[in-house]
């Protein structure tokens, strides 16, 4: 009951935080297009990006470390805990200045990776040392968060970073409709971020005072060897999957042009706001499977691994569903048509998305389970293949070339995961895994061509009214479909009986 509770606790903040700043990223967003220009939104976009590559310089070793704290966290060993969090503390430290010392090498090139600015070469370098700033100061403090994630409180991280984002939107919209200036506008972020983190280090000191405890017994060989092997795995896992998801903003500001990757940032924010609200239960439930595969049978792996993935197959396809027939009107009413994006791209990018879902289950039991090192190549090869598809491909097809390098190698991971997932895991062979996979995307294809006949006609005149009784449409289409198809599957009675519950128990305590 204890994984249950926490993941519950976890995910209702999660929720709380993603609504309040879904809401004022849109408000933001608006302000921001209304207020200052299309490059500089393609700036803030394509840095952004840059920086989440130097990131890269993390290469997995959170990961390896926050697998390596459940055992200890489990058994309430302080002593361990205390090892292991000087430990990455002394990493982080290094990385921080590794990622400095590569930031700013890269500043020469900045005029090279931002094509028609708008901007003179002097103010690209400002914003983006200001970028770079918010990134290193940030390795001095998200180590902390590793204990109180491997004890199930993601929450803490959640309801810090929500305040935060909170904070920050207001005054940005307040600096922007006030000056107009986009330096103003990433002062006041990188002040509020740094103010976060001189308060997260003393909420967390607080919280974890015997972190501060100078008598510190060093790991053991074995240990300390155990945690270097995942992370050795874990870098080229990191490598493969920066150059898959986070080059496509540099393709398209150097290959096209930066305004561009505002336009498509715009469809990403709209994308997240509603997949993260989806991400938010897959991620808070990691460290309650670490604690599954620690306590269970494989048996009970195994079918709770398979609910976990009917639900991310249901929930991702209704998403994808809902946005083949909804995002591109959406933005049409929001911004207007000259932000939408050509259909194929857009197509290519929901098709992405659809496939990310399993990936995302995958990804999420391998590190709960430490299966890190039987792909530590596959990633590596994702992101060549993205790369040299998708700058051959922009260079003959434009936008759309991008996403079919995305789209292609995404699909490597979901073939070949699932074969070591099972192998290494549950001792079977993943055929059941592929059929299920074909009966779900066949189901979300037929919902997706029967919603979008019907918007051919019922949008043809886009009004809010007429988008609203779509959005209603799509949701009945699919998920009655879904029901209809897997309503009396295990995995869905799994489901079922767990909302039934929870509906039974509010119920008691509202008739108390």
């Amino acid at each position: 009951m204890g994984r249950v509770r926490f993941a519950e606790k976890n995910i209702l903040f999660g929720y709380i935080g993603q609504a309040a700043t879904m809401l004022m990223s849109f408000v933001l967003r608006t302000i921001f297009i209304q207020n200052l220009s299309e490059q500089l939104l393609g700036i803030n976009s394509t840095y952004s990006n840059v920086l989440s590559i130097l990131s890269m310089a993390e290469l997995g070793i959170g990961t390896a470390l926050n697998f390596a704290l459940y055992k200890p966290v489990a058994e309430n060993d302080r002593e361990k805990i205390k090892s292991y969090m000087q430990m990455y503390r002394k990493a982080y430290t290094v990385i921080a200045f590794v990622v400095a010392c590569i930031g700013l090498v890269l500043v020469p090139f900045l005029p090279r990776l931002v094509k028609n600015p708008g901007v003179s070469s002097a103010e690209l370098t400002l914003y983006y040392l200001i970028f770079l700033f918010n990134t290193v100061s940030t390795y001095f403090v998200s180590y902390k968060y590793s204990l109180c994630n491997a004890e199930q409180k993601n929450y803490i991280q959640t309801n810090i970073n929500t305040i935060t984002k909170l904070v920050t939107t207001g005054l940005q919209i307040a600096v922007i409709v006030i000056t107009r200036n986009f330096l103003f506008y990433l002062l006041t972020d990188m002040f509020v971020q740094f103010a976060q983190k001189i308060f997260v280090s003393w909420y967390l000191n607080r919280l974890y005072p015997y972190l501060l405890e100078k008598n510190v017994r060093p790991l053991t060989k074995e240990e300390h060897d155990e945690v270097w092997t995942k992370t050795r795995a874990l870098v080229l896992h990191k490598v493969g999957d920066v150059a898959r998801l986070q080059t496509d903003s540099l393709i398209i500001s150097s290959f096209i042009q930066v305004s561009v990757a505002g336009m498509v940032d715009n469809y990403t924010l709209v994308i997240n706001a509603v997949t993260n609200f989806v991400n938010i239960i897959f991620n808070s439930v990691i460290s309650g499977f670490g604690n599954l595969i620690a306590t269970e049978s494989k048996e009970r792996q195994l079918f709770l691994f398979r609910v976990y993935r009917f639900f991310a197959s249901w929930i991702y396809g209704f998403a994808v569903a809902g946005f083949f027939t909804l995002l591109t009107p959406l933005i049409r009413i929001w911004l207007g048509d000259s932000w939408v994006l050509p259909s194929a791209a857009v197509s290519l990018i929901l098709m992405d998305l659809y496939f990310k879902g399993e990936r995302t289950v995958l990804s999420n039991y391998k590190t709960a389970a430490g299966v890190f090192e039987q792909d530590k190549w596959l990633a590596l090869i994702q992101g060549a293949v993205n790369l040299v598809l998708s700058i051959w491909l922009v260079q003959k097809i434009g936008l759309a070339g991008i996403y079919v390098g995305t789209v292609v190698s995404g699909l490597i991971a979901n073939v070949t995961k699932p074969i070591i997932i099972y192998r290494a895991c549950f001792d079977r062979k993943p055929s059941g895994y592929f059929a299920d996979s074909a009966r779900y995307v066949a189901a979300t294809a037929v919902s997706i061509l029967v919603c979008h006949w019907i918007a051919g006609s019922l949008l043809s005149e886009l009004t809010i009214v007429r988008f609203l009784v779509m959005a209603v449409i799509v949701t009945a289409i699919y998920n009655g479909l879904f029901l209809l198809l897997f309503g009396r599957s295990g995995e869905a009675e799994y489901l079922l009986g767990i909302a039934a519950r929870r509906l039974r128990r509010g119920g008691h305590r509202d008739a108390e």
